[in-house]
């Protein structure tokens, strides 16, 4: 048995991350024969006993094609409002067709704010649990109407990770009108096993007129997910039987092979659903105290910081080249860590990236 069929063999909740590109036609109109042949695939996995969160991209472009609009906006009322008319019309035409299968089908809008707080993060996990236990998938897409840049997830494959991490799923699928990461020869790379800077290098942005994020966004997820311990694939949503390929252990996409042990859900919390108030730069010591004994990082170990925080707030946790390699949630404030000494995170609010 090779590595992707072990994990697909093991795999009973998973995340499917559909791209706008999938859902609409060349005018960036909602389409109903693909939307409903992608349905249908999830509806089969679900049958298989399966449990599916679905996170879906397309509001704005259902939007902007009832607002008259040929390119993505790039202002925040426009774009909300592109988001207010196409959420409901996205979601009616879901429902239709999922009932039609005989599937039931639950909406969830959020921000990143609505996962940043601890209670509402396991409110929102609790959500979802309850909907995945009773066989009804939740589709989930960002709250475009009220998010701010504050509060944005940034881009639904980042909000299709966050997820995946959210309520520890077997596997992420991300589907686009891409093949998988493509090599420098345009060549499909069937296994990443780690996403190192030659990875990165082979990122793109996206072309089309109705979306947003590219390959250098998918990558991001990636790097979430796969530090979580979850894997995750990339592949064409428009090859027939995508799913179905893809769960059967089939040679398909570009799969990121996860770390060996995944992080507890309260790690999972500090490392990925918080955006860092400040930064920590430590001396090769504290690098090799944090990274090989799991010790805590103390006010001796601390070269500078940059920003300002708060005492319990989330801080970015660098080396001496700036690179960041740990998160964590601190003890001190940065005023009182250039005054003072002793534990400025504590090994059980850390986590090494």
């Amino acid at each position: 048995m090779n590595y992707r069929q072990e994990i697909v063999g093991h795999t009973q909740q998973l995340v499917v991350k559909l791209g706008t590109g999938l859902l609409t036609d060349s005018k960036g109109v909602l389409d109903r024969t693909k939307i409903g042949q992608i349905c249908a695939q999830i509806s089969e996995l679900r049958a298989m006993g399966r449990h599916v969160v679905l996170v879906s991209s397309g509001a704005i472009a259902a939007g902007m094609g009832h607002l008259g609009m040929a390119d993505r906006p790039k202002n925040l009322p426009e774009l909300q409002a592109a988001a207010a008319i196409g959420q409901g019309k996205l979601m009616s035409l879901y429902d239709g067709i999922f009932s039609g299968l005989g599937v039931q089908v639950a909406q969830l809008l959020l921000t990143h704010d609505d996962l940043k707080s601890r209670d509402r993060h396991l409110n929102a996990r609790n959500t979802l649990r309850v909907l995945l236990d009773r066989n009804i998938i939740p589709i989930i897409n960002e709250n475009d109407t009220v998010a701010v840049d504050e509060i944005k997830f940034g881009d639904n494959d980042r909000l299709a990770a966050l997820a995946a991490t959210l309520i520890d799923a077997d596997l992420l699928i991300i589907l686009s009108h891409v093949e998988g990461l493509l090599n420098a020869d345009g060549r499909v790379i069937t296994a990443v096993p780690e996403i190192t800077r030659d990875i990165e290098r082979l990122a793109g942005d996206t072309d089309r007129a109705t979306s947003v994020g590219g390959m250098a966004s998918k990558l991001e997820a990636a790097k979430i997910v796969t530090r979580a311990g979850v894997p995750m694939i990339i592949a064409n949503g428009e090859r027939d039987g995508v799913l179905k390929d893809l769960l059967a252990g089939q040679d398909v996409g570009t799969i990121f092979l996860p770390k060996d042990v995944k992080l507890a859900s309260r790690k999972r919390w500090i490392a990925f659903f918080q955006r860092p108030a400040g930064t920590v730069i430590v001396d090769d010591g504290a690098v090799q105290a944090l990274r090989e004994t799991g010790k805590s990082l103390l006010a001796k170990g601390v070269v500078s910081t940059q920003g300002k925080f708060g005492k319990g707030e989330l801080v970015s946790i660098c080396d001496k080249n700036r690179v960041e390699f740990a998160r964590g949630l601190t003890k001190v404030g940065d005023d009182e860590l250039k005054a003072g000494s002793g534990v400025v995170v504590h090994r059980d609010d850390l986590v090494i990236l």
